[in-house]
């Protein structure tokens, strides 16, 4: 398969798979072995789209590949007119907390909220600011007069009506109401452009007002978004997504391992209980036109001492773990294992990488069929290679034996498995899509 891949894209997926992470831009070239888990997603963000909301929890072990997943799923996102955010949960970013770490987590999926036209994250006030322009266009057109014209104090009832009117609809009502007053003192900043004033009610959008004294005194708003309802914050994010013409919210909670590894009890139970919450409203589509995806090891998932199964009302929700194992394709639940992929898609995946490479580089390094294949056996035949042979490796030494044939133009492939592995044993002369090798992982 010929990969079409511009420099600007190679140069991002090559320096991202170096570093051992998933690339933020590309990773539709990288994209083998998920077919049926992307028109899942695809299908998902059809029905979000039109005012319904969802779940999904991504599950395998380290290295299966739901960084990667994540981060299609934004990209997914994005060409279909989301609003999306990927954040990593922290040990100071939770979903459930009563020290800031869970508004902490709301900030964060603030400051990477990306759209299809602003794809470098911290764009929520690009997103205030259309609206209120689209508003101020809107008028215009009525009354047949400049924007200038309409950004006139003697306009501005009409729009902070029209503002006011727009979150009165909303179905998520716990803080629609603030929500609307931040956004009209953002308008009011922006017409008399006062850039203290706009701050502030970006601040307060963000979650980034911690005191009500300050809320008070810098926008004259009563209630600020805190530990225990920055999920209601969220819900009425998505819904002001969808009703100034966006497709919908996709948040993309990674790393929920870190729930797992909480060493007190009660804190973990609680985070579990959020993530029910969670589960229940988009479920039920109480939330409207929000999807939030996890990716969870299965330990965090089914594990009856520390993982989400040991909270009982979450368990029957998650189904019966032995179903991950199953060869029967089923990606209509909530909880969807990523199964590894097979070495034919393996060998596909290197072979991308040697044309991405080679944008990248402007070079001809290349290898053969053979020689990808004679590359997979040693990383497979290495001592330890089922329990400690991760993907992100397996990819991360082929970017350096690419790099160690482009700066030595001399060496041969056998050369720099040499270098690189010791001992190697000589190319093997059969088809990729045909060894019977153990199945590797990729991220």
């Amino acid at each position: 398969m010929v990969v079409s891949v511009n420099r600007k894209d190679a140069d991002s997926i090559i320096k991202a798979l170096e570093a051992g992470v998933v690339p933020k831009r590309g990773v539709q070239y990288l994209l083998v072995g998920r077919r049926h888990e992307v028109e899942e997603v695809i299908q998902t963000l059809e029905d979000v789209s039109q005012g319904s909301s969802d779940l999904r929890i991504w599950v395998g072990d380290f290295g299966s590949g739901k960084s990667f997943m994540l981060q299609t799923i934004q990209n997914l996102a994005q060409q279909k007119n989301f609003v999306s955010s990927t954040v990593d949960l922290t040990p100071n970013r939770r979903l459930y907390a009563t020290d800031g770490s869970a508004v902490a987590l709301y900030t964060e999926i603030m400051d990477k909220l990306v759209t299809k036209s602003a794809q470098n994250g911290n764009v929520l006030n690009t997103i205030v600011e259309e609206w209120i322009m689209q508003i101020i266009q809107d008028l215009s057109n009525k009354y047949h007069l400049s924007q200038a014209d309409i950004m006139d104090d003697k306009y501005s009832s009409e729009i902070e009506n029209i503002i006011l009117d727009t979150f009165a609809k909303f179905q998520s009502v716990a803080l629609s109401f603030e929500f609307g007053q931040a956004i009209i003192q953002y308008y009011r900043g922006l017409i008399h452009k006062d850039r203290q004033q706009m701050l502030q009610a970006i601040r307060w959008l963000r979650g980034d007002i911690r005191t009500m004294t300050e809320s008070k005194q810098a926008l004259g708003i009563n209630r600020i978004i805190r530990d225990d309802n920055w999920y209601d914050a969220i819900k009425t994010m998505s819904e002001l997504f969808i009703g100034i013409g966006y497709s919908g919210f996709v948040v993309n909670l990674d790393e929920a391992v870190n729930i797992y590894k909480l060493s007190n009890s009660v804190s973990r139970e609680r985070n579990y209980e959020r993530i029910l919450n969670i589960y229940n409203e988009c479920k039920a589509d109480v939330a409207r036109a929000l999807f939030v995806n996890l990716g969870a090891t299965r330990k965090t998932v089914y594990n009856n001492v520390r993982g989400m199964a040991s909270y009982g009302a979450l368990q029957g929700r998650l189904g019966l773990e032995e179903r991950m194992d199953s060869d029967l394709l089923n990606t209509n639940r909530t909880t969807l294992p990523l199964k590894p992929l097979t070495n034919e898609e393996i060998y596909t995946l290197l072979s991308n990488l040697i044309q991405i490479y080679q944008v990248n580089y402007k070079s001809n390094v290349s290898l053969t069929e053979a020689e990808i294949v004679q590359y997979m056996e040693i990383q497979l035949n290495r001592p330890g290679a089922d329990e400690f042979l991760t993907p992100r490796a397996v990819i991360k030494d082929f970017i350096e034996l690419l790099d160690l044939m482009r700066q030595n133009p001399t060496i041969t492939v056998s050369d720099a498995l040499q270098d690189k592995f010791g001992s190697v044993a000589a190319p093997v002369q059969k088809d990729a899509a045909n060894t019977d090798d153990d199945q590797i992982e990729v991220f």
